[in-house]
């Protein structure tokens, strides 16, 4: 029985009748038979052209065909262990929708400039198409999580007007002959949002002006926030372990093949994660040769190393003040400290910050003022301790830095379609 256009990965059954739309890998003649490789989003399939089954006009025009032309193949399954996937399909009919230029320019051994220059095409690749399979799944986890445990998606806008995470990383703009910025984060629409719902997250991007060329910055990212009224620290880092621990599992669940096609050492962590102080870092840190002054905040290097001698993920709570934002509420037994944590994984260093947010209006006013803010640039943030304030906390999780995680990518670059870089803005 004939059915509509199917993928490549559901064509299983012998003598079913099938109809495949798709993108030719490679044409393969020998003598009166062509071996197609029919790439779609499913994966790789066998089409098998007979010159004495098909018009030989069509024959001819077929063996020809360049790499990435597209294709419909009306046919036949059959099965056949030296084909991809034990199948192939027997060509009754094959359609060419557009013929591919010869010069298509992604072949073995081009330099990661060409890759990058042609990311359009090169995300066709078939380990790339895995890897965006992994990364939609990977988003909808993430949401579906936060769904169930009675989160709500709340929208928050790209352009504002004044820092959350410090003046230096802001993109500037001109909007309407006014001062703005691309958002470095949500939290504070986030923020307002808790006092209608609650509990609140958004998945959309952010935006770092740091010059960095680092294997684990991006300009653009994507950024999951999460905020949630009537919670603190502890109850923020058991929020933190949980989403992560579950998704990764649920994740290794569902694309544990496609995921192991890249990264075959891939096992998904186990709670509970260690728990350290900042001050209980540095004193690691220093057992281990790796000097860090007390009040710096910790780099890329320390974070790994970090993770190493612990053994595996771990929070590091309790930052210095003055390596961390404004909103940060100082610890009440110890001022020179805030109630804020980073969650550190193998091979990334930092995937999380969060912390508790400052609930109180004059502290909030206060820290804003040390930083050399204007208050302002921040009354309607300030404005919501100023009406029925509650304890809260939040974190934010960089998508790609999970991905590198879970994939074992040599950069972040390779985790989203179209990275932003301090050197790559095209395509």
């Amino acid at each position: 029985m004939e059915k509509d256009y199917i993928r490549a990965a559901f064509s299983k059954n012998e003598g079913e009748k099938v109809r495949l739309a798709g993108w030719v890998n490679t044409v393969a003649s020998l003598g009166k038979l062509l071996f197609i490789n029919l790439r779609d989003s499913s994966g790789l399939i066998q089409v098998v052209v007979k010159k004495d089954k098909i018009n030989s006009v069509d024959f001819d025009e077929i063996k020809e065909l360049g790499r990435e032309s597209s294709i419909l193949v009306e046919g036949e399954v059959r099965k056949d262990k030296r084909a991809p996937g034990g199948v192939e399909i027997l060509a009754q009919k094959v359609t060419i929708a557009s013929s591919s230029s010869k010069d298509f320019p992604i072949r073995k051994g081009v330099s990661s400039k060409v890759l990058g220059n042609y990311r359009h095409l090169s995300i066709r690749s078939r380990k790339f198409s895995k890897l965006l399979l992994i990364r939609s799944e990977l988003l909808r986890l993430f949401r579906d999580w936060l769904i169930r445990n009675d989160f709500k998606e709340f929208s928050c806008p790209t352009l504002i007007t004044a820092a959350c995470e410090g003046g230096a990383t802001l993109f500037e703009l001109n909007y309407f002959g006014k001062k703005a910025y691309l958002t470095q984060s949500s939290q504070f629409y986030l923020e307002a949002g808790i006092f209608s719902l609650e509990k609140v997250f958004t998945l959309q991007p952010s935006f770092r002006a740091e010059k960095s060329k680092t294997r684990r910055h991006l300009t653009e990212f994507w950024h999951l926030e999460v905020e949630e009224a009537w919670c603190d620290l502890n109850g923020i880092i058991n929020l933190e372990e949980d989403i992560v621990a579950d998704v990764l599992k649920e994740l290794d669940l569902k694309m544990g093949q496609e995921i192991r096609s890249i990264n075959p050492n891939f096992s998904p962590p186990e709670k509970p994660f260690k728990k350290i102080t900042y001050d209980e870092a540095i004193a690691l840190l220093s057992r281990e040769g790796i000097k860090v002054e007390w009040g710096s905040d910790l780099g890329a290097d320390e974070e790994k190393a970090l993770v190493n001698i612990v053994g595996g993920p771990v929070f590091v709570t309790h930052f210095p003040k003055k390596t961390r934002a404004f909103y940060h509420k100082p610890d009440p037994q110890r001022d020179e400290v805030v109630l804020s944590n980073d969650l550190l994984f193998p091979k990334v260093g930092e995937i999380i910050g969060g912390g508790e947010r400052i609930s109180d209006y004059n502290v909030l006013l206060k820290r804003i003022k040390e930083e050399g803010y204007s208050p302002k640039d921040y009354s309607w943030y300030l404005d919501l301790r100023k009406y029925g304030s509650v304890p809260h906390a939040g974190f934010g999780l960089g998508i790609e830095r999970v991905l590198v995680y879970v994939l074992d990518l040599p950069n972040i670059k390779f985790a989203i379609p179209f990275p932003r870089t301090i050197s790559r803005i095209y395509p």
